[in-house]
């Protein structure tokens, strides 16, 4: 009998730690004073209801903190690229666990075209010894957050919405910058010229993307990962330039999920045989399989029980580049995916 009862008592002490530990999970929603496109998103956010103020960094007064439900707004006065590791910091001043993070930031483009863009982050094509230039450390690639497809979907719809569209292009980017982080992470970004990035409607449509997407509202979160359903393939974006647009006629499409996306900037590829089409994988310089690697592992990471498979721009590549490609997946077990095998 005191053996069942006492049995008893440790499952019941189990579920209330896990219990516990599930209450805890927050998101962590970071803007910077230093950036319209990044602190003006979040101050629409906070205007709207159930807000309250959170605790701050002790070392660091500059680090504000607001709450709601299950969610937290960080607001601090640096570069946005700059802050590392504020999911870790949070759990340590907080005893909070951290489930995700959302940063808001501009977006500059040489076309100054508008848009507002969602992207994972990471520079796993730089080497040891490079300085990456935005934040993160070389061969990193953080873990991309699975909201990324789902979400890329609701910010088109919102847009639309609120007449943002044709104006503003939605579009995904390529993997790039920091600042480090250990959770599954997205930037979500205005562009391109300082015009748009005052514009307070496009501030409030990143705003309703949050506010909705996390189910703030009242309604069902979007982007939930669980990996049980039957809809469990994950995109590696792999070539192309840096908005995707191959991988984007796939995203668009729901239920489809996304993992890293790596542009051909961050597939450095020396070919030392002067192009031969049967050129071996393993005598193709650069690292543009590490790049790959450490993408691959973050994503597998982020979705536990996903199907990953890549998504190749095949126009993008010249045939040894192409060769040399899908010979490594191969060697990785990992699927190379036409459209129709992620619906």
């Amino acid at each position: 009998m005191i053996s069942v009862l006492y049995c008893a008592h440790l499952v019941i002490a189990q579920i209330l730690r896990e219990t516990q530990r599930e209450r805890e999970m927050v998101t962590l929603v970071v803007a910077t004073t230093t950036d319209p496109a990044s602190i003006n998103p979040a101050k629409a956010l906070l205007a709207m209801p159930g807000w309250h103020p959170g605790p701050s960094f002790q070392e660091e007064e500059n680090i504000k903190s607001f709450t709601n439900e299950g969610v937290r707004v960080l607001q601090h006065d640096n570069f946005i690229v700059n802050e590392d590791n504020l999911d870790l910091r949070w759990e340590q001043l907080t005893g909070e666990s951290v489930h995700e993070i959302i940063f808001l930031s501009k977006h500059t483009a040489v076309s100054n075209r508008p848009a507002l863009t969602v992207h994972p982050i990471g520079v796993p094509h730089l080497k040891e010894g490079d300085v990456p230039p935005q934040g993160g450390k070389p061969g990193w690639a953080a873990l991309p957050n699975p909201r990324i497809g789902p979400w890329l979907r609701l910010l088109k719809n919102i847009a639309f919405s609120h007449n943002l569209v044709p104006e503003f292009e939605i579009t995904l980017e390529g993997t790039h910058h920091g600042p480090l982080t250990n959770k599954p992470t997205m930037f979500i970004e205005i562009g391109s010229t300082e015009e748009y990035w005052k514009r307070q409607d496009a501030a409030q449509v990143i705003a309703l993307l949050i506010w909705e997407g996390l189910g703030l509202g009242g309604g069902a979160a979007v982007g939930n990962w669980s990996g049980e359903n039957d809809k469990n393939k994950v995109l590696l974006g792999i070539g192309g330039g840096h908005y995707a647009p191959r991988h984007m006629d796939i995203v668009l499409k729901d239920g489809v999920w996304v993992g890293h996306l790596l542009s051909g900037y961050s597939l450095p590829m020396e070919d030392p045989n002067l192009s031969r089409v049967e050129t071996n994988s393993k005598e193709i310089g650069g690292t543009w399989k590490e790049s790959i690697k450490a993408s691959l592992e973050a994503t597998k990471l982020a979705f536990p029980g996903g199907e990953i498979i890549a998504h190749l721009d095949h126009k993008s590549f010249k045939s040894w580049q192409k060769n040399a490609i899908t010979g490594f997946l191969g060697e990785q077990n990992i699927k190379i995916g036409k459209p129709n095998d992620f619906y």
